[in-house]
C-alpha cells in the first residue's frame, strides 16, 4: 500500500556532497516521522536524523554541522543533504516514514536502501 523509494547514493570523494531523496507513494493518509537511516557492512542499522510532519529535526552526533534532514509534505518527500562526507559515511542509506494508510493505526515503512560510498 506504502512505498518509499530512495534516490541520489553514488561514489564521492571525502569533502564531497551527496544529496538524497525518498519519494512516498500509495494510499497515504498522513506521514508523521520520517528519516534517515544507515548501515554498513558487519553494523547495525543505525538513525541517522529524523524530522517531524512540523519541521524539528534530530541527528545523531557525528553527522551534526554536516547534514540537514528536510521534507516537503506537499509533494511527499524526504530528503538528506550530505556535506563534507568522510569514509565512515559509507553505508546503504534507508528512508523511513511513519505512515497512516488504509487502516487507523501509524506503522513504519522502509525504503530499499541507496549505496553511498565516500573514498579517501
Amino acid at each position: 500500500q506504502v512505498q518509499l523509494v530512495e534516490s541520489g547514493g553514488g561514489l564521492v570523494q571525502a569533502g564531497g556532497s551527496l544529496r538524497l531523496s525518498c519519494a512516498a507513494s500509495g494510499i497515504i493518509r498522513s506521514i508523521n516521522n520520517m528519516g534517515w537511516y544507515r548501515q554498513a557492512p558487519g553494523k547495525e542499522r543505525d538513525l541517522v536524523a529524523t524530522i517531524t510532519s512540523g519541521g524539528s529535526t534530530n541527528y545523531v552526533d557525528s553527522v551534526k554541522g554536516r547534514f540537514t534532514i528536510s521534507r516537503d509534505n506537499v509533494e511527499k518527500m524526504l530528503y538528506l543533504q550530505m556535506n563534507s562526507l568522510k569514509p565512515e559515511d559509507t553505508a546503504v542509506y534507508y528512508c523511513n516514514a511513519e505512515v497512516v494508510s488504509v487502516g487507523p493505526a501509524r506503522r513504519n515503512y522502509w525504503g530499499q536502501g541507496t549505496q553511498v560510498t565516500v573514498s579517501s
